[in-house]
C-alpha cells in the first residue's frame, strides 16, 4: 500500500519541476554557429549596442560564456543544468557588481549560535526532512520580479517574506513596495533585510507597489506613501542550523543571504544547484519559499529570486539543503530572518 507521504512527495515534485521560459539550442561550437546563436540571442532578449566596438566586444564574452555553459552541460552527471540568459553578454565580475546587493552589516561570524530560542525548541521528526512545502502552492508568494540593475535584493527578499506573512496571517495576497525601501534607507546600495524589516516597523508599515511602484534606480523618499502592510517585529533564525531553518520555512518564507559568485550562479537554468567550491561569503538575498526531495532523493530548498523569470526556473532556483557542512549550501544558513506580525 502506497503512503500517504509518498503520494504527497510525488505530487509536490510534479508541481515542482518547473520548465524554464529559456529557449533551448543544440550549439555546435563553431565561430559560425556561435555568431548566429549570438544574433538570435540578441533578437529573443531585446538587445542593443550603443555601436559595434560594444556589440564585438560582448560578442566575446557571450562566446566565453556559451562555451564554458556546454562545456559544463555536456560533463553530464550532475544535478542541475546552466543555460543562456540576459546576463549571457556579461562578465561574472560587471554581473556581481551590477545585479547582487553588496549586503551592508552582516558579520556572520559573529552570530551566535543560536539567536532565538523559540524556534530550536522543536525537535524534527526525521520524516519531516523529507516532506515538501511550497508556499506558492497556498497563494503566498507573488510573481517573481526583476531588481534590475539596481543592488536592492535585499528589499526584494524582505519584502516577499512580508507578503507571504501577510497573506499566511489571514490577508490578501499584496504585491508591496521595495522602490519605498530603496528611496527611504540604503537606495541601490549596500544594504540587509534586517534594515529593511527596521524601516516597515519605525515608519509604521510599507506601501504597496501599485502605490510605490518600482523604478529600478534610487529616488527621494516619499514621506506622503500610505501603509498598505505593518508588521510589529522581526526574527533571526539560529545561525548554521538547516534543521531550525527548515522549521522556520514550514511556517513561512525566510530571507536569506547566499554567495552568488560562483561561476554557475548566473548561468543557472533547472535542476538542483549543488557546486563544492560554492563559498560563504554572502553577497546576494534571496527568500526561500519551501522545500522538497527530488525523484532520486536529492533535498532542496526552492528559492525565489529577484532577477527576472528568464533566469532559472522561471525566476527561482532549487538548491541542495542538509548539506555536510553547517553554513549550508552557497552559506544560506548563516543568516536568516523573518518578519512578525
Amino acid at each position: 500500500m502506497v503512503s500517504v507521504l509518498s503520494v504527497f512527495v510525488a505530487l509536490a515534485i510534479i508541481s515542482i519541476n518547473l520548465k524554464t521560459c529559456q529557449a533551448t539550442y543544440n550549439v555546435t561550437l563553431n565561430e559560425k554557429s556561435i555568431s548566429d546563436y549570438y544574433q538570435k540571442w540578441m533578437i529573443q532578449f531585446s538587445k542593443v549596442y550603443k555601436d559595434n566596438f560594444e556589440k564585438e566586444m560582448r560578442y566575446k564574452v557571450f562566446k566565453k560564456n556559451l562555451i564554458f555553459i556546454e562545456n559544463f552541460n555536456n560533463m553530464g552527471n550532475q544535478s542541475y543544468k546552466l543555460g543562456v540568459n540576459e546576463f549571457t553578454d556579461m562578465t561574472k565580475e560587471e554581473f556581481l557588481a551590477t545585479y547582487t546587493g553588496r549586503l551592508r552589516g552582516i558579520n556572520v561570524t559573529s552570530l551566535p549560535k543560536v539567536v532565538d530560542q523559540s524556534m530550536s525548541s522543536r525537535k524534527l521528526n526525521f520524516s519531516e526532512l523529507f516532506y515538501v512545502k511550497d508556499w506558492r502552492i497556498e497563494g503566498a508568494v507573488t510573481p517573481v520580479k526583476n531588481q534590475g540593475s539596481c543592488g536592492s535584493c535585499w528589499a526584494f527578499s524582505s519584502v516577499a517574506a512580508v507578503e507571504g506573512l501577510t497573506k499566511i496571517s489571514g490577508n490578501n495576497l499584496v504585491s508591496l513596495s521595495e522602490q519605498q525601501l530603496v528611496d527611504c534607507t540604503n537606495g541601490c546600495n549596500a544594504g540587509s533585510t534586517g534594515e529593511a524589516f527596521a524601516y516597515i516597523i519605525k515608519n509604521g508599515g510599507i506601501s504597496s507597489d501599485s502605490e510605490y511602484p518600482y523604478q529600478g534606480k534610487s529616488g527621494q523618499c516619499r514621506s506622503d506613501a500610505r501603509p498598505a502592510i505593518r508588521i510589529k517585529g522581526y526574527e533571526n533564525v539560529p545561525s548554521n542550523n538547516e534543521y531550525a531553518l527548515l522549521d522556520s520555512v514550514l511556517r513561512q518564507p525566510i530571507s536569506v543571504d547566499i554567495d552568488s559568485s560562483t561561476d554557475s550562479f548566473m548561468h543557472y537554468k533547472e535542476g538542483v544547484f549543488d557546486v563544492l567550491d560554492c563559498g560563504i561569503d554572502v553577497n546576494h538575498a534571496v527568500v526561500l519559499v519551501g522545500y522538497g526531495v527530488t525523484d532520486d532523493g536529492i533535498m532542496y530548498w526552492l528559492a525565489k529570486n529577484s532577477w527576472g523569470e528568464n533566469w532559472g526556473e522561471q525566476g527561482y532556483m532549487r538548491i541542495r539543503r542538509m548539506v555536510e557542512w553547517p553554513e549550508g549550501m552557497c552559506g544560506l544558513a548563516q543568516y536568516a530572518n523573518y518578519p512578525v506580525v
